[in-house]
């Protein structure tokens, strides 16, 4: 009898841990090539070997990703520098557990092959979701007075030439609009990260409240996770074939050759340019550029420390 009730008590503890392990991750945007280590790391087995039950789940329209962590629907999503900054002063206390972009990915694309600062008061496309922080504080400090036009997403307007220019990024927009049939010089692109404006992009972070009492359970993520990212750049054909499942399970409107270079540059943005190694860290100067250039050009109430987002 006492066998069969220790019996039934360890399966019990065992069913509440493995409960506890439960984690939902939901990246920033839809099923794309940006999030591929992550699928990696679901697909092959990487989080199940860390012992940790994840489910990957995409945000919506009506839900973004920010919105479902606060809620708790997810306990991590993807966040750039500048978002995590912002959402900091905000009020609500995050930790980034991962980082993976060591290198900015925004770029300035201008239409008629014009450079992007000689566009004085320009009418520019930028996302209505955010991202483009960096671009208006650009904008400012050069006296361009860019008349900023909001996107939902996409280039349409910009192929349309409705916009003097637009906001991409080097892994996305910017080979939606090779693939428009745009030819695009040298000259008429801006790339943010070579004029100093280099900030890191993406990173991973949860609430400091479900941190601290899921510290564990976090690092089994990010260990894996940055597993799965590592897997990927040594096997991006069969990567791709991952990431491809995912966007055809969520009929992503999108082609396997954009995913294809999509990941080749979100891999190649992994990799420090000092070190010229995946460091796979939050650097503290590219945090404290940004949040003093978010100061100076008041979307900060307050510089926010690289102490307040570190573990």
């Amino acid at each position: 009898m006492y066998r069969i009730v220790l019996s039934v008590i360890v399966s019990l503890l065992s069913v509440a841990t493995y409960a506890q392990d439960d984690f939902v991750f939901t990246p920033q945007w839809t099923a794309q090539a940006q999030f591929a280590g992550y699928y990696v790391a679901e697909a092959k087995g990487f989080y199940r070997e860390a012992g940790v039950k994840v489910r990957i789940e995409h945000p919506s329209v009506t839900l973004p990703a920010m919105a479902r962590l606060r809620s708790g629907k997810c306990q991590a999503t993807t966040l750039q520098v500048c978002q995590a900054l912002e959402i900091v002063d905000a009020g609500i206390p995050l930790v980034n557990i991962l980082q993976t972009s060591m290198n900015n990915a925004m770029v300035i694309v201008s239409a008629r092959d014009k450079d992007p600062l000689s566009q004085k008061g320009a009418r520019v496309g930028i996302w209505s979701v955010g991202f483009g922080q960096l671009a208006i504080c650009m904008s400012i400090k050069d006296h361009l007075d860019y008349q900023w036009v909001h996107l939902a997403q996409g280039v349409n307007l910009f192929v349309a030439g409705a916009l003097d220019a637009t906001l991409a990024m080097s892994y996305n927009e910017y080979y939606q609009l090779i693939q428009a049939g745009m030819d695009i010089s040298d000259k008429a692109v801006y790339r943010f990260c070579d004029h100093g404006y280099n900030v890191q992009e993406d990173g991973v972070y949860m609430t400091r409240e479900y941190y601290q009492t899921h510290r564990q359970q976090a690092r089994k993520f990010a260990e894996a996770s940055r597993r799965g990212w590592e897997w990927a750049a040594r096997h991006p054909d069969e990567a791709l074939d991952i990431v491809m499942q995912y966007v055809d399970k969520d009929r992503i409107a999108t082609n396997r050759t954009l995913q294809r270079l999509m990941l080749k540059e979100v891999l190649r943005l992994q990799v420090d340019r000092e070190s010229k190694k995946r460091e796979f860290r939050l650097r503290p100067d590219m945090v404290q550029q940004a949040s003093r250039l978010m100061v100076d050009n008041m979307m900060l109430g307050r510089e926010v420390k690289y102490e307040e987002l570190s573990e």
